[in-house]
């Protein structure tokens, strides 16, 4: 059985920096994609960022430049760095891997506040 966890998530100020994880076991074999989505209260999940397999890697522009995400192939697991934090990144974080079909965690809170 596949399950994908997230962790990392928090609060904090303005400006400040989190890093999320986010650990996808049970899957037989490399996972292909995997990445961060995110919703806000009231508004639609978007997309945050996405690493390929090998390593090719998209951002929202909205994230571009405070973001980075990366990965560990061998322990299909992804991070995600987020820097010079702004309240409109408060949302619930989802990670998300693909291999066959696309897995999702329960989310991760994360709270931009002073």
């Amino acid at each position: 059985q596949v399950h994908v966890v997230e962790s990392g998530g928090g609060l904090v100020q303005p400006g400040g920096s989190l890093r999320l994880s986010c650990a996808a076991s049970g899957l037989i074999g490399r996972a292909g994609a995997m990445g961060w989505y995110r919703q806000a209260p009231g508004k639609e999940r978007e997309l945050v960022a996405t690493i390929g397999a090998g390593g090719s890697t998209n951002y929202a522009d909205s994230v571009k430049g405070r973001f980075t995400i990366s990965r560990d192939n061998p322990k299909n697991t992804v991070y995600l760095q987020m820097s010079s934090l702004r309240p409109e990144d408060t949302a619930v974080y989802f990670c998300y891997a693909v291999l066959l079909r696309q897995y999702w965690g329960q989310g991760t809170q994360v709270t931009v506040a002073s």
